[in-house]
């Protein structure tokens, strides 16, 4: 090559190329950030040609969050608190001079410790009967998912579920006398454990489905003679037997011991027996049939 060639080619102004790579990383790395804490989003190049424009954008969309201009190959954008509502994609771009170089999105994921979760029992409430199948049932109203769920009896863990999506979770148990006293839940989800108030069951025993049944009724057995119509007449004294004795049927009045009450056993001494018993003279108007007033025992 001629010399005046070669000095001719080295005075020319020679133009470095372009950047060609951005890339976003973030502190915490992996687009893990607990709410509350702070999140840095890292845009990098892959050459500086002087200085360079960075831009951050939130979602697929693009909506822009910062500019900064600086020669350096890299920027940081800082969200100091972070939200769950701040969970999203990010990307930022770059700009030497050229057109503006954008980054892949990376995904941000905001963990939400649990909140003090609430203890419930089902549809029974705090008042149960022994026997009875209760329902336990634990709920923290905030907290990423997977939330693991523990309940208590005092001190005793009765047993655990989980939440995969997040929300409550229940636990079933027979209740027994030994379950009597104060019951409570914890949740976590790896971001610190809460736990529930302590809530009292008050236990109930079980009554007996049968009806109510009185007691059985002594019937006492009375005479076996009608009593008159009337209940202040005393029953008959005497009852007519017919003894048979060769060709000779006697007809036999005997008297029947009972107790009677005083003013009858008064109206007897008053008026006699032939008062308070009369006999129709046509009963025994019978041929051979002789009528005697005998003791019974000497008849027979």
């Amino acid at each position: 090559m001629l010399p005046w060639l070669l000095l001719l080619i080295c005075a020319l102004p020679c133009e470095p190329a372009g950047i060609s790579d951005v890339s976003l990383k973030t502190r915490p790395p992996g687009g893990w950030v607990m709410e509350g804490d702070k999140l840095v989003l890292i845009c990098s190049v892959d050459r500086v040609t002087g200085n360079i424009t960075y831009f951050w954008y939130r979602g697929a969309l693009g909506f822009q969050l910062e500019t900064k201009t600086q020669p350096s190959l890299t920027a940081e954008f800082e969200i100091s608190d972070m939200k769950q509502s701040d969970a999203d994609q990010y990307y930022c771009a770059a700009n030497d001079g050229h057109d503006p170089i954008p980054s892949e999105l990376v995904s941000i994921h905001v963990r939400v410790p649990v909140s003090r979760p609430v203890l419930t029992f089902g549809d029974s409430g705090t008042q149960a009967v022994l026997g009875d199948l209760v329902e336990l049932h634990c709920k923290a109203l905030r907290g990423s998912p997977p939330i693991f769920y523990q309940f208590y009896h005092e001190s005793i863990i009765l047993g655990n579920s989980s939440a995969p999506s997040g929300g409550g979770a229940s636990f079933n148990f027979s209740l027994t006398a030994e379950h009597s006293g104060n019951f409570s839940c914890e949740a976590s989800n790896g971001q610190g454990a809460q736990r529930s108030e302590v809530v009292a069951l008050n236990l109930t025993g079980r009554q007996s489905e049968d009806p109510v049944r009185s007691p059985p009724q002594t019937v006492l057995q009375g005479s076996t003679y009608p009593k008159p119509p009337d209940s202040r007449q005393p029953e008959p004294l005497y009852e007519n037997v017919n003894v048979v004795s060769g060709n000779e049927v006697y007809s036999l009045v005997y008297h029947t011991p009972q107790v009677l009450e005083p003013a009858a056993a008064q109206h007897v001494r008053t008026h006699g027996v032939s008062e308070s018993f009369q006999v129709s003279s046509g009963l025994y108007s019978k041929p051979r049939i002789n009528i005697a007033h005998m003791d019974y025992e000497d008849a027979m």
